[in-house]
């Protein structure tokens, strides 16, 4: 025996699966956007670096103690 079902009623599906997700796992679901949010700033952050002239450590390390 086959199922089939068909894309409207599979896009039904996903969005009551997507909405009772939010409802019921709000904390899930917000730790898996700030997770990813955290990672694309990253990969930016990386690209953008790359793209620039190294920093030394001791200027790193001046700016944290606040003396840049």
């Amino acid at each position: 025996m086959e199922l089939s079902v068909s894309e409207e009623k599979t896009k039904f599906i996903l969005k009551e699966v997507f909405s009772e997700l939010l409802e019921e796992k709000r904390y899930l679901f917000t730790e898996i956007m700030m997770d990813a949010i955290e990672e694309i700033g990253l990969a930016n952050a990386i690209q953008e670096g790359r793209q620039n002239e190294f920093v030394s450590e001791d200027q790193i390390l001046s700016i944290l103690r606040g003396q840049a």
